[in-house]
């Protein structure tokens, strides 16, 4: 244990280093996907999917992930998710035409999922509780800089070299984080013979695929098709089904249990409103600055730097003051924040001043930087050390759930806007009609705006329910 103590710090940025290379991925291909579209010649609808399928298998993988972790040892399975992702983000590179595309996003998705689910376990497993929220809060502002970065990032890649490249780059930097865990990681896991709830795996992953494929292809084909009903009527059933076999079985897949923690909940719920809500930000502002502001990738990537880095800035002092004044009034102040900078992006046309872009990006990125640390500290603190492992995969899979739902109803409702503005069913941007697709973004953002004020709402009722639970310990004291 001594051994792995030294190296607790080359450990962290071990895990750090593929975690924010996996989150960063659901992201990089955004500014892209105009070019992308154009070069391998499909609708925007339709190239949207090299970003959904990539979110879509993490979700409906990263719990399977999480147990085989705490079966086969957490060291082993972060080490086989790097070189599937590795792997998967090569063919990528190599790609040309959709459907191999998407397929080897599908592969480098489900290599990300076993690096995620086992990151924060590690991290827990090789850092004293002394030093363990600040390497959690490290840990959580890289994989908010990897959702952020990843646009600009794809911006200068697709103006510099070509998109393929935005893939290619994985390769080296997986290279490495292999090498790093290789060397630092410790040998045992802490496994156990327990056996994975296949039952329970198969209903959850299918849950996630027959949900978000039919809120991505409802897009395309319109709600009411009989396909897009019937997987979504299946996807509840499936659901339910799931939870019906997790409270039954010995080892289950999910421990329900862990969810009777209000506190735990409640975070868990804000995680996933935030992510929601930048999400439909990070999908519909590329398209934007270039469609509507005609700017190049390269400049639309200039723009997108604004948020990584203040990021980069306010994440870290985020968690730092965690630990002075509390998470809970940060995580209130951060979401009051990003719902003011949504509000303020809605008021955005063809028209705009790009400075008053730029402002208005910092406030949002302020708020969402002021929440991400002290949340993922506080999701972390409300369970039982033994649960830890446990709380990181949950945590992982609500991120990336927001993520796909963010993207998928912010586009569903940008289209539903549009259409219904135009007068027939349109699935991407109409050339000359750029007020068509200002007109469908600003309900976007009034929409994410509303959804990052409830979680401000919710989050300024736990702190009342902490301060009061504090009052009641004072007074029998």
């Amino acid at each position: 244990m001594e051994n792995i103590n030294n190296k607790r710090w080359l450990i962290l940025l071990t895990t750090v280093l593929l975690t924010f290379m996996a989150t960063l991925d659901g992201s990089i291909v955004n500014v892209a996907l105009p070019v992308m579209a154009q070069k391998l010649s499909v609708s925007m609808a339709l190239i949207e999917w090299v970003v959904t399928s990539y979110l879509i298998v993490i979700v409906g993988t990263i719990l399977i992930f999480g147990r085989l972790a705490d079966i086969k040892g957490k060291a082993t399975i972060f080490k086989l998710g790097v070189i599937i992702f590795t792997i998967g983000s090569l063919i990528c590179g190599l790609s040309n035409s959709l459907m191999m595309l998407v397929f080897s996003r599908c592969l480098q998705a489900i290599g990300a999922a076993g690096a995620m689910s086992t990151s924060h376990g590690i991290i827990t497993h090789v850092f004293p509780s002394n030093e363990r929220g600040r390497a959690l809060g490290i840990n959580g502002t890289f994989v908010a800089l990897g959702s952020m970065i990843g646009p600009p990032i794809g911006g200068i890649i697709v103006s510099v070299l070509s998109w393929q490249y935005i893939f290619l780059i994985n390769v080296p930097i997986g290279i490495i984080a292999l090498f790093l865990a290789m060397r630092t990681l410790p040998k045992s896991g802490g496994g156990s013979n327990e056996k994975l709830d296949i039952k329970g795996s198969a209903m959850f992953g299918l849950t996630m695929v027959l949900l978000f494929g039919a809120l991505t292809f409802g897009k395309e084909i319109g709600y009411e098709n009989k396909f897009i009903i019937s997987s979504l009527i299946s996807s509840i059933i499936l659901f339910v089904l799931f939870i019906i076999t997790e409270r039954k079985i010995k080892a289950p897949l999910l421990k329900l249990e862990i969810f009777k923690n209000p506190l735990f909940s409640l975070s868990i719920f804000c995680a996933f409103i935030s992510f929601v809500a930048i999400s439909c930000s990070n999908i519909i502002l590329p398209f934007y600055l270039q469609y509507v502001m005609k700017l190049s990738p390269s400049v639309t990537g200039l723009f997108m730097m604004v948020s990584p880095i203040i990021l980069a800035v306010v994440a870290p002092m985020s968690g730092y003051m965690s630990d002075r004044v509390g998470s809970e009034v940060l995580t209130f102040i951060g979401l009051i924040g990003t719902s003011l900078g949504l509000f303020l992006m809605s008021t955005l046309s063809q028209y705009s001043n790009l400075g008053a872009l730029i402002v208005f990006i910092a406030i949002m990125t302020l708020g969402n930087g002021m929440f991400q640390s002290p949340n993922n500290s506080l999701v972390m603190s409300t369970v039982d050390k033994k649960n830890l492992g446990i709380a990181g995969s949950i945590n992982a899979l609500v991120r990336n759930l927001g993520m796909v739902f963010g993207i998928s109803s912010s586009t569903t409702l940008l289209y539903y806007r549009m259409s219904s503005k135009i007068g027939y069913h349109v699935t991407g941007y109409v050339e000359g009609r750029d007020d068509i697709f200002v007109y469908g973004m600003q309900y976007v953002y009034v929409a994410a705006a509303i959804i990052c004020g409830i979680g401000a709402m919710l989050t300024a009722y736990r702190l009342y329910q902490i301060k009061r639970k504090l009052k009641k310990e004072r007074q029998i004291a």
